[in-house]
């Protein structure tokens, strides 16, 4: 359960600050506000690639945090500033490394419930949660800050999604 949340989560938020990096190198180069690619969105109705960043931060941190029978941690206000987005990867990556490995691989059954914004809670194992809720819910957002990104000029290629290959 471990490697299954914490090992996969790190990694691909280490991926998506790169993303963030090379938005702001792309923004620079052609002389705008990075800020102005935090405001994209595919479609009225959806979250624009701030609120991806920082959807993708939380699903990260809770998930392991109710495997780890512990408290989410409190991540900073949602920013519309590349430096403000960093830093909640940041300390989303910092939260869920300090997590005890013990505790999450033993969550499998646990029951759990995940609180939605209007309040409502859901009902999981720990098990279903990470595989059937959390991780869809991530990589979602994930994917779709790549392709945000990616359609606004930022010369991606699948290896920045997928991030260095570890051996």
């Amino acid at each position: 359960m471990y490697d299954a949340s914490v090992g996969v989560f790190v990694p691909y938020l280490r991926n998506l600050s790169a993303l963030l990096d090379k938005g702001v190198a792309y923004a620079e180069s052609r002389k705008f506000n990075p800020a102005v690619l935090l405001g994209m969105r595919m479609a009225p109705n959806m979250y624009d690639l701030a609120q991806q960043v920082g959807e993708a931060c939380r699903h990260a941190t809770v998930a392991p945090a109710l495997l780890a029978q512990r408290e989410p941690v409190a991540l900073p206000a949602l920013e519309h500033d590349m430096a403000g987005l960093q830093a909640r990867i940041a300390t989303s990556i910092e939260f869920i490394e300090g997590l005890p490995r013990a505790e999450i691989d033993a969550a499998a059954e646990l029951n759990v419930f995940f609180r939605l914004k209007n309040g409502t809670e859901l009902p999981f194992t720990g098990r279903t949660l990470l595989l059937t809720f959390s991780m869809p819910q991530f990589f979602f957002h994930v994917t779709t800050a790549y392709d945000l990104l990616r359609h606004a000029g930022v010369e991606l290629v699948k290896r920045d999604f997928l991030g260095p290959r570890e051996r």
